[in-house]
C-alpha cells in the first residue's frame, strides 16, 4: 500500500513521474547510473505496471538478449526503492515494483490480481470529521481498494 497526502504534494508531479525525473533523483541521491540501473528504470517507465523482480529480469533479457543478471536486477530494485526512486508493494506473492512514487492509491482486481494506480482526493469534510473523532491531524492516508470486474470479460470465439 502507498500513502496519499491529504494536501496536494509540493513536488512537481510531472517531473516525479518522468524517467528523466527518476534519473535526476538518482543523481541527487549520489547513485551511479549504471547500464543495468538504466535498463531497470526504463522498463518500469515503459511498462507502467506493478512487476515482480522476476518479471523485470525476464522482460529486460527478452528485449536485450541477456544483458542483465538476476542478482543485478534485485540489487538495483532494492537500491532504487531504498532511495524512493521507485515504489515497492509488499504482497502475499512477493514484492511488486512500479515507477510511481508520488502519493496515490491502488485498486486491486480480485479476479486477476492486477493493480491499478488511482489518484483519489478525499473530501475535506470527511478528513475534518476523522480529525475531530480521532484528535489527530490527517497529514496522509493509505487507500487500497479491492474490486471485481463489473462484467465478465468476453470469451474467445472458437473457430
Amino acid at each position: 500500500m502507498t500513502t496519499s497526502t491529504a494536501e496536494p504534494p509540493t513536488t512537481d508531479l510531472s517531473l516525479q513521474q518522468s524517467l528523466q525525473g527518476a534519473v535526476k533523483r538518482c543523481a541527487a541521491a549520489g547513485l551511479r547510473m549504471s547500464h543495468q540501473r538504466r535498463l531497470v528504470l526504463e522498463l518500469l517507465w515503459k511498462e507502467r505496471e506493478h512487476l515482480s523482480a522476476r518479471d523485470i529480469f525476464e522482460k529486460i533479457n527478452a528485449q536485450e538478449k541477456r544483458s542483465i543478471g538476476q542478482t543485478s536486477v534485485y540489487q538495483n530494485l532494492e537500491t532504487l526503492q531504498k532511495f524512493g526512486i521507485i515504489e515497492c508493494l509488499e504482497r502475499s506473492g512477493g514484492r511488486l515494483y512500479s515507477y510511481r512514487t508520488d502519493s496515490h492509491s491502488h485498486l486491486i482486481c480480485s479476479a486477476t490480481g492486477r493493480i491499478q494506480d488511482l489518484d483519489v482526493q478525499l473530501p475535506d469534510d470527511l478528513l475534518a470529521d476523522i480529525e475531530l473523532r480521532t484528535g489527530c491531524r490527517i497529514t496522509s492516508f493509505t487507500m487500497q481498494l479491492v474490486g471485481a470486474p463489473l462484467q465478465e470479460p468476453p470469451k474467445p470465439a472458437n473457430p
